[in-house]
């Protein structure tokens, strides 16, 4: 099924909960391979905690997905990432020696199975993973701009007075629903909006034109755990 017509389903589905039911049994394994890459081992149904806590992000990700804001499994994938690191850390707190072996697999050792610390490390390591490969998929979707990351090091602000009308922007448009539609569907910057409602100078805009847009790509995507590095000062990144 292609995504589009995923995405056209779950609109048409969310409000639904026998038709939700029918989706989620269709994407079981889908569901049990995105819990398998976390908890590093194979999982079954009615036996694993991780499934039953991966399955309520799931509906959890239905009832929430945005169609204008991508692609429903990549979103659902991130939901029940955030979902089982949520569960995994609430395990931790309620106990000082966790074997990683119910994560990890057997053979794995470079975590010290009898020290509380070990599953804080594995989370950390983890979060570091998912970082990179969001990085990944950041750089791709870029892509699609004509933006490169070696682009965004050399427009990225330098002086305080840019960085402000940056972030001036950057919330002005996150505030528009249109104007981010247009950036995305048109791959452009809308320039004038901008001027027109902000007063900003043209040359300031152009010149940011490429930080801009990869910030606004950040903050309306699925970047949960590279979204911590921007900062749009007061519009729900930070």
């Amino acid at each position: 099924m292609q995504v589009a017509d995923i995405n056209a389903r779950i609109a048409a589905i969310k409000n639904n909960d026998e038709e939700i039911n029918r989706f989620v049994d269709e994407y079981k394994p889908f569901i049990a391979s995105c819990t398998e890459k976390l908890a590093g081992r194979y999982v079954r149904y009615g036996e694993d905690d991780e499934l039953s806590i991966a399955m309520m992000g799931f509906v959890e990700a239905i009832k929430a997905f945005d169609g204008t804001k991508g692609n429903f499994l990549s979103f659902s994938q991130n939901v029940i990432k955030r979902r089982l690191i949520d569960y995994y850390r609430k395990e931790k707190r309620h106990s000082n020696v966790i074997s990683l072996n119910t994560y990890m697999g057997e053979d794995n050792e470079e975590y010290d199975l009898s020290s509380g610390e070990s599953l804080e490390k594995y989370a950390q390591d983890r979060l570091g993973e998912y970082r990179r490969l969001e990085l990944e998929q950041l750089g791709r979707e870029l892509s699609e701009y004509e933006i490169t990351f070696f682009d965004l090091a050399s427009v990225s602000p330098k002086q305080d007075r840019t960085h402000k009308i940056c972030n001036d922007i950057a919330g002005f448009l996150l505030s528009r629903p249109d104007l981010i539609k247009l950036i995305k569907e048109k791959r452009y910057l809308p320039i004038a909006e901008i001027i027109n409602a902000l007063k900003v100078p043209r040359k300031i805009v152009e010149r940011s034109r490429k930080y801009i847009i990869a910030v606004v790509i950040i903050a309306t995507g699925d970047y949960q755990y590279i979204r911590d590095y921007v900062n749009i000062g007061g519009k729900g990144v930070r």
